[in-house]
């Protein structure tokens, strides 16, 4: 049974709690108490600002799962925070474990920084869960797929267009790489895992996983240097650095160029595609 009263005390202490700088929005003159307002609140969970507030007053309707999920995120909480939140709203949280689709507070905070570079935060199945917005300029809305398309890897074997941003001598690397962490990642996590699934439904889709995946490749590394080629700025070779999450297998990944490379001066122009992306 959800319980209204804590919900909504809930909630207004998570948000007043949080300053405009800690999810990377701009604090402006005009305001005059500390903490976020309920319309900033409701854009970043992606939701109307009379749902929002209809809660934090104890109305409206039960909020779903789905929902909670968007608030939790929103608002930077951590995972028994989240946890908290479904059960005053009168549901079982999500389980925890490596499939677990909630970013933790401190890697969001990173992202939150990054709106001048590149960036991703994605699962250890290749699922983006967030990007900067030059991350989007860059790639793509990745962010966007449903069921096993999420996961790059399965993209990669499954259409074609998934391959488009990347230079075409780096595509034989990719090929063994995606089925080289798949194969360590169904070991790892077992028979009934996420991963395992994906690998059955592409032995069954695929030829060339199928070739790939009978090499038995173990310990193929992303390369520290990516080429990809964008459709509007052209080549691009960036460097990736990441940050793992090794309590939820998450990692984020931030792409920079040298900088007075002739990559350096692309990615300044991504950034104005990255600005409009943004507006």
């Amino acid at each position: 049974m959800i319980d209204r009263t804590g919900l909504a005390e809930f909630l207004r202490n998570r948000r007043q709690a949080l300053q405009p700088e800690d999810v990377g929005l701009p604090r402006g003159q005009r305001r005059r108490t500390d903490g976020l307002r309920r319309e900033e609140v409701a854009a970043l969970c992606h939701m109307s600002a009379d749902y929002y507030s209809r809660m934090e007053r104890e109305r409206g309707p039960q909020p779903s799962q789905r929902m909670l999920a968007s608030i939790a995120q929103g608002l930077h909480m951590s995972l028994d925070e989240r946890d908290h939140l479904f059960r005053l709203a009168g549901h079982n949280p999500p389980p925890r474990g490596t499939s677990n689709g909630h970013i933790s507070p401190g890697l969001l905070r990173v992202l939150d920084r990054l709106d001048d570079t590149p960036a991703e935060i994605a699962t250890e199945l290749g699922e983006t869960l967030r990007q900067s917005p030059m991350g989007v300029a860059l790639t793509g809305d990745t962010t966007q797929y449903t069921g096993p398309a999420r996961s790059a890897g399965y993209r990669w074997f499954t259409d074609p267009a998934a391959r488009q941003i990347y230079a075409p001598e780096e595509h034989p690397f990719l090929t063994r790489m995606y089925a080289s962490g798949l194969r360590e990642l169904v070991t790892l996590r077992g028979p009934k895992s996420q991963a395992a699934h994906l690998t059955e439904l592409l032995l069954a889709r695929s030829e060339e996983f199928r070739r790939v995946w009978d090499d038995q490749e173990i310990g193929i590394r992303p390369h520290d240097v990516k080429h990809f080629v964008h459709p509007e700025v052209g080549a691009l070779e960036l460097n990736c650095q990441r940050l793992v999450d090794p309590g939820q297998a998450h990692h984020l990944r931030v792409y920079t160029a040298v900088p007075g490379t002739e990559s350096y001066e692309k990615l300044q122009m991504l950034s104005v595609i990255g600005a409009q992306t943004l507006r």
